[in-house]
């Protein structure tokens, strides 16, 4: 057998379906877990700074973010690993189904491998459906943040006076309703959302749900690619060995 011949046979055994969703499960937990946990920490030094000088107004705040950084760690090892062997169940499988009308007979413990990851992925894709879910409130809490900033940075745009525009972290249960002083109104306000952090913060959430979002998309190429290869396996096999 040629070079070409054999590289040809590579590539027609090869799981594209799976090749795709590996790479934008990988891209997109990098995002989600690297801008997820350098936006957490902004969002720690932007409450400490601008929004309570108590400590203790915000001490549960801080064992929240430090608690869910110590979870990306641990989503970050999970999704690389079960990556790739999804990946490498793709390889299985796209080999089964291309040659599942020559000599090749699939094993039981194969067919039930495929099954097991197919029905991994979707349970997974549910629960991720939810961190997309949750990725989205911090998203809507700077967006609204940065939206009363253009009200005063334009006033002539708004019927309500600078000073009464506020962001107030208490009522998004970030701070407790104790806490002091909680709130920042008019041009303070507006020379927060001035700050590097405050925008580098801002545009790494965004990163960091889009990244949840491309995940997302990633497990269900996986469920769609697996369920065909189980399904064609499963039904158009010609015959079972143990």
């Amino acid at each position: 057998m040629g070079l070409v011949d054999c590289c040809a046979r590579c590539l027609v055994g090869a799981p594209f379906a799976s090749l795709v969703a590996t790479g934008l499960c990988f891209l997109g937990v990098a995002l989600f877990c690297g801008c997820g946990h350098e936006a957490l920490t902004g969002t720690e030094h932007l409450i400490e700074t601008y929004f309570s000088k108590n400590y203790q107004d915000y001490e549960f705040l801080v064992d929240v973010i430090h608690d869910f950084q110590y979870a990306i760690y641990g989503i970050a090892g999970f999704f690389f690993l079960f990556g790739a062997l999804l990946l490498a169940e793709g390889f299985y499988t796209t080999g089964a189904v291309r040659q599942i009308f020559g000599d090749y007979k699939t094993t039981i413990c194969g067919k039930g491998l495929s099954a097991t990851f197919v029905g991994i992925t979707y349970v997974l894709a549910i629960i991720w459906l939810l961190v997309l879910a949750c990725s989205a409130v911090p998203v809507y809490i700077y967006f609204n943040t940065w939206t009363t900033c253009n009200s005063i940075a334009n006033p002539s745009k708004t019927s309500a006076g600078i000073g009464n525009l506020c962001t107030d972290a208490r009522m998004f249960g970030v701070l407790p309703w104790n806490a002091s002083p909680g709130r920042v109104c008019g041009q303070s306000l507006l020379s927060i959302c001035k700050t590097a952090e405050f925008q580098m913060t801002f545009h790494l959430f965004i990163a960091a749900f889009v990244g949840a979002a491309v995940t997302l998309v990633a497990l269900l190429t996986y469920i769609i690619a697996a369920t065909y290869n189980f399904a064609v396996i499963r039904l158009m096999g010609r015959g079972t060995k143990f």
